[in-house]
């Protein structure tokens, strides 16, 4: 009967083991996905008190996801949202208004007409 006892706790640490393993290898990727994600600053002129959005591929479009702030009152709003390396298109959404960004010459043209701006993350 010993021998079936050691053979189970054998088995119980095995797949704690494997466990530990695969919960070792999600916190890893989890990790190293987080340290490649780059910080990246958007900033904006537009009249004092108005209220700013930042909309992207990288929100879903969403006009109203990320809001950006005024912090001096100065009519300069921005935002900092983290990126991982890649291309994406944006833009302002001003009191309602979508802008491309006027201090970015890169941009595309996109299926309503209209152009996006685009960023390269590295």
């Amino acid at each position: 009967m010993k021998i079936k006892s050691k053979a189970a706790v054998t088995t119980v640490a095995a797949k704690k083991t494997d466990s530990a393993a695969k919960g070792a290898a999600k916190a890893a990727k989890k990790a190293s996905a987080k340290t490649a994600e780059r910080r990246v600053t958007f900033t904006v002129r537009a009249e004092a008190g108005k209220a700013v959005y930042l909309a992207g591929c990288f929100n879903q479009w969403n006009p109203t996801g990320k809001k950006m702030t005024d912090k001096k009152k100065d009519g300069v709003y921005s935002t900092t949202i983290k990126l991982a390396p890649g291309t994406y298109e944006y833009k302002f959404v001003i009191d309602g208004v979508w802008c491309a960004d006027p201090e970015n010459q890169d941009f595309v043209k996109n299926d309503c007409g209209t152009l996006n701006s685009v960023i390269t993350v590295k």
